[in-house]
């Protein structure tokens, strides 16, 4: 059985400084919690309802229903709840196309456009401080294990984009159409709030103004999603390689 103690302590792993406090987080699910416990991720605890799991007997926990119900962050339960150690984050590496996420506030989208680096062969994410934390458990949901092979860093973006010598891309409605920009194979391309676009501090250090143009001949739609963007921009710049 639970103890109140490991309850608690997962449970608290919902909030963002419980998570920072013990540098743990939790994944949700027998495909994620897999994909995991194949990476370089430090477990530190599952929790399921069956045994089979491939790791060391001691850090694996059966439990019933009602205890897996208590800790789990879903409405419906998926069988197992996996707590690993975060990591530190490794130094980005400009030798291919960076992306950069200026106050995406949403889990949904976080978790999408680490699928999409996944996808595109983004290998580094940087996000700002008021990103969404991306070990939220709604993230880590949403990236379908994508999150063990991108490594993502919060920084403040203004030291980090002030010290980058890459050609810097921002996506903005105003912007040169996407498909007559020249698009390098090194650079960094940022992405900015779902409301308020990219902030007006980080837009200072931005040289290369893109958009996707709309063909649409209703003017009613406003904005594309940061997330939908985000994966029409990152196939722009792969196509072109």
């Amino acid at each position: 059985m639970l103890t109140k103690n490991q309850i608690k302590l997962i449970v608290s792993l919902k909030q963002k400084k419980q998570r920072m406090a013990h540098r743990l987080f939790m994944v949700e699910g027998k495909k994620a919690v897999d994909e995991f416990l194949r990476s370089s991720y430090k477990l530190h605890q599952v929790y399921a309802t069956t045994d089979g799991y491939e790791c060391d007997p001691k850090k694996m926990s059966v439990i019933d229903e009602a205890e897996l119900k208590k800790i789990s962050a879903l409405t419906t339960p998926q069988q197992v709840v996996a707590i690993f150690e975060m990591p530190v984050a490794a130094k980005v590496s400009f030798d291919k196309l960076v992306l950069v996420l200026d106050d995406v506030r949403d889990p949904g989208n976080l978790g999408t456009i680490i699928r999409l680096c996944d996808w595109f062969g983004i290998e580094h994410l940087v996000c700002s401080n008021t990103t969404v934390d991306c070990y939220n458990p709604k993230v880590v949901q949403a990236t379908m294990g994508s999150l063990t092979r991108v490594n993502i860093v919060y920084q403040d973006l203004d030291a980090f984009l002030k010290d980058s010598k890459v050609p810097k891309f921002g996506a903005f409605m105003d912007g040169e159409t996407v498909y007559e920009s020249t698009l390098p194979e090194k650079g960094i391309l940022i992405m900015g709030n779902e409301a308020n676009g990219i902030s007006a501090n980080i837009e200072a250090y931005i040289e290369n103004r893109i958009s996707i143009p709309s063909f649409s001949t209703h003017q009613s739609t406003e904005s594309l999603n940061v997330a939908t963007a985000t994966a029409i921009l990152l196939s722009e710049f792969k196509r072109r390689r």
